[in-house]
């Protein structure tokens, strides 16, 4: 048996060590979070995505009686700018979430499976890894590219 070395590089940092582009971009998926439909888990997240012609497409979380037909922030942001622009490159994607009493969470809020399998499908087709900031009132964590949360993705058939 062989161990695989995988060590994902994932940065921490403060707000004010982002670059002016990225807060804003943060703020905007801090702001999305108002948008959120989330009558059963009481739990709003917000998404904004930079797409490569400097658009940016918010996205949030909408809940739905039959869990299934309900969709993530990550997304609805993802799917709306396909829909929209869909040779754009998205380059950089912000996540920020509020907890079952409306506050901002402490810690930064991971992708779901899902959303994470969407965001490789998402960089595999244009080529380029998004930037990702989760962000939480204590810090945001920054990665270049999903494969730092997915080392062992399934990409291709």
């Amino acid at each position: 048996m062989k161990e695989l070395p995988i060590h994902p590089s994932i940065y921490e940092c403060q707000m004010e060590e982002l670059t002016a582009q990225e807060q804003e971009l943060v703020h905007q998926a801090i702001a999305s979070t108002e948008n959120s439909y989330a009558p059963y888990s009481h739990f709003h997240v917000g998404a904004a995505l930079l797409l490569d012609d400097g658009t940016t497409v918010p996205g949030c979380n909408q809940e739905n009686a039959a869990f299934p037909a309900g969709l993530c922030a990550e997304r609805s942001a993802i799917f709306a700018a396909g829909a929209a622009k869909p040779q754009a490159v998205p380059v950089m994607l912000a996540i920020a979430a509020r907890d079952t009493t409306g506050q901002l969470t402490n810690d930064p809020v991971s992708p779901c499976g899902t959303c994470r399998q969407v965001i490789i499908e998402t960089e595999t087709r244009h080529h380029h890894p998004m930037r990702l900031l989760l962000y939480g009132k204590r810090c945001v964590y920054v990665m270049d590219g999903i494969q730092q949360l997915m080392p062992l993705s399934f990409t291709e058939f």
